[in-house]
């Protein structure tokens, strides 16, 4: 877990960034991203020069060369050790400046074909205004530990969240915490191919990827189970660049070393055959993204016609799950009830044809303050036969934090997690452990629950005849307190007496005023 004094050194260096003149939280990230992945280079060469002294062997393809390094806009050639982190930290500010921009950013390019995430290191170029800024920036990364893979990961979670704080561009980020329910109701196992199509920061992959660490660690021990884990597991598309570099450095920091992040419009129809490929979907993707209709996959559109991005991409997860593949993703609530054709078909389709295993109905501030919109999160899984008996329904109403726009934790950092041990108090603040077990139990006691309860299982027969309604509120029973009142004369008697007392009281003043 993160420390306070980590924090201190991280904020340090991002209000340097802010103090120096870039004040957009994503370019922050991404040239921190750069400077990251160069430091990466420079301790993954210092691990193979150890190996090679111990073995006395030679390194097979090091990352820096004994030779020079020339780019093509450039008079002079560098030798590569000149580039690695560790020599470069060392100059002063305007050599350390002139160096990165002129030859360690075309160096980063050079390796762009070299891994998963350097693909990504393509485009870079450094955007940092001046030698001072650089020279902050490097000491205080410098000065950050990084050495195992949970620091790391901490760390650089820690900075994604500072995107939200900032203001802007928070749409990027699903709260963590939420993240994680939905991870730990589908459960992934190491057999499993996960996708999020619109992946972002790629914070359901990695939260995915602690699971399995955490849940089957003896599965990572296994050659093959460790390559696929390491190689095929992971899968996020996006068609931002930006996110793209951002969402493969967090996957690398926490030790996925070559999963399939690339650029892609999912819902485009040249990527229209992928098909059939994921065993789970775990995704909160657009709700209100522009759309080229023309360009839009004309196999999704066959499913549900419409230019409605939260639609279309319930209809791609569909597209994308193996039968028996099971998807867990947040959609807004009009999804659940809206009355044109093409929602009601889709509904009809994930209840009729698929198996519709749950929904949580989430509180309208859980994306505050950038979208007050209520949403849910849908829990199915790909049949083609159906299935579907009974729908449970979860009445998420807290999630740890406050429903405002600043999103105050309401209770200590140990009892915010999924899977934390709470007091019925302090189930009120944070309803998540309580969703998760109730889930887990949805196939036994579960259906004995009235609808009353905060959760509840609907019958399949029930919900189509509601024209396949799937909002809670339709199907929830309130229970009203029953009030007693005094029979009418009985009021009406004791007003006129202390009418009577009033006017007694006010001839006893006047009296006592003569």
């Amino acid at each position: 877990m993160i420390t306070g004094e980590l924090k201190l050194k991280i904020d340090a260096v991002w209000n340097d960034f802010w103090s120096g003149g870039i004040s957009n939280p994503l370019e922050v990230m991404e040239q921190l991203t750069y400077l990251l992945f160069i430091k990466g280079l420079d301790e993954q060469q210092t691990l193979a020069e150890r190996k090679a002294n111990r073995t006395g062997q030679p390194i097979e393809d090091p990352v820096f060369p004994e030779r020079e390094f020339k780019p093509d806009d450039a008079t002079i050639g560098r030798p590569y050790g000149d580039l690695r982190w560790d020599r470069f930290r060392h100059l002063p500010a305007q050599d350390m400046y002139d160096l990165v921009d002129k030859y360690v950013f075309p160096f980063m390019q050079e390796r762009a074909a070299n891994s998963s995430h350097a693909k990504h290191m393509k485009g870079a170029r450094l955007t940092i205004p001046t030698p001072a800024l650089l020279l902050k920036a490097v000491d205080g990364l410098d000065g950050i530990p990084m050495e195992d893979r949970d620091t790391k990961g901490d760390v650089y979670e820690y900075m994604l969240s500072k995107i939200a704080s900032a203001g802007q561009n928070g749409q990027f980020r699903t709260p963590r915490h939420n993240i994680q329910l939905m991870v730990e109701m589908t459960a992934p196992t190491p057999s499993d191919i996960i996708c999020d199509p619109a992946s972002g920061t790629c914070g359901f992959l990695v939260a995915a990827s602690e699971y399995i660490r955490h849940e089957h660690p003896t599965a990572l021990t296994d050659a093959a189970s460790l390559r696929h884990f390491q190689n095929d597991m992971f899968n996020g598309y996006d068609f931002d660049n930006t996110m793209l570099r951002i969402g493969s450095m967090n996957m690398q920091l926490h030790g996925v070393q070559n999963p399939n992040i690339s650029y892609k419009d999912s819902l485009a129809q040249e990527h229209a055959g992928d098909v059939e490929a994921y065993s789970l979907v775990l995704a909160n993707p657009p709700f209100a993204g522009s759309l080229d209709y023309e360009s839009t996959a004309k196999d999704l559109l066959q499913v549900v016609k419409t230019k409605k991005t939260e639609l279309l991409f319930l209809a791609l997860f569909l597209r994308l799950l193996k039968p028996g593949g099971r998807a867990a993703v947040i959609v807004p609530d009009g999804v659940l009830f809206g009355s044109s054709k093409a929602h009601k078909e889709l509904r009809r389709i994930l209840v009729e044809d698929q198996k519709l295993d749950g929904i949580v109905s989430l509180p309208s501030g859980v994306f505050k303050p950038y979208a007050g919109v209520s949403t849910a999160i849908l829990f199915f899984t790909k049949t083609n036969s159906g299935g579907t008996d009974n729908v449970w329904f979860y009445d998420l109403q807290a999630d740890g934090y406050s429903l405002d726009d600043k999103r105050t934790p309401l209770l200590n950092t140990d009892k915010l997690a999924v899977n934390a041990t709470l007091t019925d108090d302090e189930h009120t603040k944070n309803n998540l452990p309580d969703a998760l077990a109730r889930w887990n139990d949805r196939d036994r006691s579960e259906n004995e629950r009235t609808r009353t309860d905060q959760s509840f299982c609907v019958p399949k027969a029930d919900i189509a005849a509601n024209d396949y309604d799937l909002s809670i509120n339709r199907y929830k029973e309130i229970v009203y307190d029953e009030i007693e009142y005094a029979a009418p004369n009985e009021i009406l008697d004791e007003l006129t007496t202390l009418e009577t007392e009033i006017q007694q009281g006010i001839e006893d003043l006047r009296a006592m005023l003569r």
